[in-house]
């Protein structure tokens, strides 16, 4: 059984640093791209970042410049370093992965076939 576990969140002030862990399970996903979204109360899920099974990375406009994904395909675990947040940050974050080998990033939740239970972000004095 396939399961994608997502670990880091918590409270930080604006212009704290967090480390998301997103840890898969249940088959490995080294040749699949990988993503994270978040979603904020009583907004629509929202693409974050992701990256291909090559190492190829796409970023959202609002988070360009402050977080950094990336994976350790020997741990099959996907990271995002978020750095400088903001309020707006606050989300529910979830990862994602694509079924697909050899895929390239997708900002389009639809591609993603697994999906975390999320875990929660907020940023706030």
């Amino acid at each position: 059984q396939v399961q994608l576990v997502e670990s880091g969140g918590g409270l930080v002030q604006p212009g704290g640093s967090l480390r998301l862990s997103c840890a898969a399970s249940g088959r490995p996903f080294s040749r699949n791209a990988m993503g994270w979204f978040r979603q904020a109360p009583g907004k629509e899920r929202e693409f974050v970042a992701a990256i291909s099974w090559s190492s190829s990375t796409a970023y959202a406009d609002s988070v360009k410049g402050r977080f950094t994904i990336s994976r350790d395909n020997a741990k099959n675990t996907l990271y995002l370093q978020m750095n400088s947040l903001k309020p707006e940050d606050t989300a529910v974050y979830y990862c994602a992965a694509d079924v697909t080998y050899y895929s390239s990033y997708s900002r389009d939740s639809a591609k993603y076939d697994y999906w975390g239970q999320g875990t929660q972000v907020t940023v706030s004095s």
